[in-house]
């Protein structure tokens, strides 16, 4: 039996697929940890989805016998279902206590107005009121049981101002290097890059081959324009992130009140709980960092982004989210990335990094 730990980390797309037809051919059982996507789709034939909620107090874990896609399927049909059963449910209970509402007046009234010399009369409308209560309580055992609104795990994103934008004929980047160095390790040669107002450029290759060194000498060509915002999430979120700060430590040394409370309530709505924003980055998962990270682009309102590995902290079913903010994103933005989906969804264009230099992909 093979156990593997996100198999995919570090593997270039080459190494990629061999895993995938290594995964979809060999006859030991698998069980393997993975945040990739297209690993899960293609190869997974049983799906274990543990999950966190009610802000991290509880799990849940679910084991489906089929395919991802299917799974992902069925999940969305179950909930839907469940969203509809819920609401109506507390539909219903409105309008009942809407008529119960008005019968309980009714009768307070009666009782208010019934002559003291009609005891019968008195009786009997005590009666009814007691028939009343006890209806409204018959409601709220039905209220006990109502069904939970379906809840998910999956963080909801802050997103970029739609007013970001750049000219499509504004250079962002003419880039030329001769020679691409790591050390005095010769990476390639003859590197060219141009990129435009709100162009989306990948890059990709085999590992080892110089892009995040890449990256980070582009990030110097442009962290210091006036004409820009350009904001960097390496790969290396040490970078920029001080690991014995808090979430909240770290946003308040560069913003004013009114923004610290907005980026509370985005931490929120990103499942941080108030735990993980007062406590050290340290302590946070790989995924929180990444979601920190770009919760500080959005602040700065940069439209130039320089990502290394975006996608690879975020789970499965945030992924899409995350392309999908990224994809309508109006600036600009050069990633380095394996992952397939980011660079089919988000790209306009994509680049190989070789020792020749950067080539474009057909």
């Amino acid at each position: 039996m093979l156990l593997l730990d996100e198999p995919t980390n570090d593997l270039d797309v080459e190494t990629l697929e061999w895993l995938e037809d290594f995964l979809l051919h060999t006859r030991l059982p698998v069980l393997y940890v993975s945040h990739d996507e297209t690993l899960i789709e293609r190869t997974a034939n049983v799906i274990v989805h543990m999950e966190q909620l009610r802000r991290k107090t509880c799990c849940r874990t679910t084991v489906s016998r089929e395919s991802y896609p299917e799974y992902l399927r069925r999940r969305a049909n179950l909930f839907d279902r469940q969203e509809q059963l819920a609401q109506k449910q507390r539909s219903d209970y409105d309008k009942k206590l809407e008529r119960w509402q008005q019968v309980y007046q009714r009768v307070e009234h009666e009782q208010g107005s019934i002559s003291r010399g009609d005891p019968h009369g008195g009786r009997l409308l005590k009666k009814k009121m007691h028939s009343v209560q006890s209806q409204k309580r018959r409601f709220e055992r039905e209220k006990e049981a109502f069904l939970d609104f379906p809840e998910t795990e999956e963080a909801i994103l802050a997103r970029f101002p739609a007013d970001i934008a750049l000219p499509a004929g504004k250079t962002v980047l003419d880039f030329s290097l001769p020679a691409l160095y790591a050390g005095q390790h010769l990476l390639a040669r003859d590197l060219r890059l141009h990129v435009s107002g709100g162009e989306h450029v990948g890059i990709t290759g085999r590992n080892g081959a110089g892009k995040s060194t890449l990256l980070m000498l582009l990030w110097e060509a442009l962290r210091d324009r006036r004409d820009i915002t350009a904001c960097c999430m390496p790969q290396d979120y040490s970078l920029l992130l001080d690991f014995g700060q808090t979430p909240i430590e770290h946003l308040g040394a560069q913003y004013d009140r009114e923004t610290l409370t907005r980026a509370r309530t985005y931490l929120g709505s990103m499942r941080f709980t108030h735990e993980e924003m007062t406590g050290k980055i340290a302590a946070l998962s790989g995924g929180q960092r990444a979601k920190l990270l770009y919760l500080d682009m959005v602040l700065r309102r940069a439209d130039v982004l320089l990502l290394d590995e975006p996608t690879r902290n975020f789970s499965p079913l945030s992924c899409p989210a995350v392309r999908e903010a990224l994809r309508a994103f109006g600036g600009t933005i050069i990633g380095v990335s394996h992952d397939r989906k980011y660079l089919a969804e988000v790209c306009d264009t994509v680049y190989v990094l070789d020792e020749a230099g950067l080539h474009r992909r057909s």
